[in-house]
């Protein structure tokens, strides 16, 4: 275990001195004590894996390279960034649920059955598959206005549904999203305690 301490220690010593940065200064970036980095660089504590993440995303390498032993001319690898392939993911998976959609209205208009209102139902399906895309690697915070709009398209869905099809405008429905609001919002005030960082 100790070798492992020595290892990660001088790949982060390394790292912080090609970038020019202090101890002080990687410590304020990762939100530590500038204590605990110089402990972490002279090997007598080694971070935790999701602190190696972080560290690895800082420096624009790989979470193995800080694992393994490296000799002083080796070449640092970059990180591949994920975030614009995931972003394309999600751009496609929308796309092409939204194209699914036009689809059945034009096989519909074109058997005689004009149904505008089918957009509207894809509102809370695209947000629903957003959501799931978004709770798996995007940014969790944003998920209030993806679940608000899961709210408000199945409402308005409803509504229109019954406008349409029975011609009945059942407006107060839309009184139910306001107490669903105020949980969706919050809920998301909701906070776990926060771990003690400044070892």
């Amino acid at each position: 275990m100790d070798e492992n301490k020595k290892i990660v220690a001088e790949n982060i010593t390394r790292l912080r001195n090609n970038a020019h940065m202090t101890q002080a200064e990687l410590a304020q970036k990762l939100n530590y004590s500038d204590k605990a980095i110089s402990k972490w660089e002279r090997g007598e504590s080694i971070p935790d894996v999701f602190v190696l993440k972080e560290v690895a995303i800082l420096f624009d390498t790989t979470v193995d390279y800080l694992l393994d032993v490296h000799a002083e001319d080796d070449e640092i690898p970059k990180r591949v960034d994920q975030k614009h392939s995931r972003k394309m993911i999600t751009a496609v998976a929308l796309i092409g649920t939204l194209t699914s959609f036009v689809l059945a209205f034009v096989i519909l208009w074109l058997t005689g059955d004009i149904v505008w209102n089918i957009f509207i139902y894809a509102i809370p399906v695209m947000c629903t598959l957003w959501l799931i895309l978004n709770s798996i690697w995007g940014i969790p915070k944003n998920n209030i206005y993806l679940i608000s709009g899961i709210l408000w398209g199945i409402l308005l869905s409803v509504w229109v549904s019954f406008f349409v099809y029975q011609g009945v405008n059942y407006w107060p429905i839309f009184l139910v999203g306001v107490p669903g609001e105020i949980v969706i919002i919050l809920s998301f005030f909701i906070k776990g305690r926060k771990n003690d960082k400044n070892t």
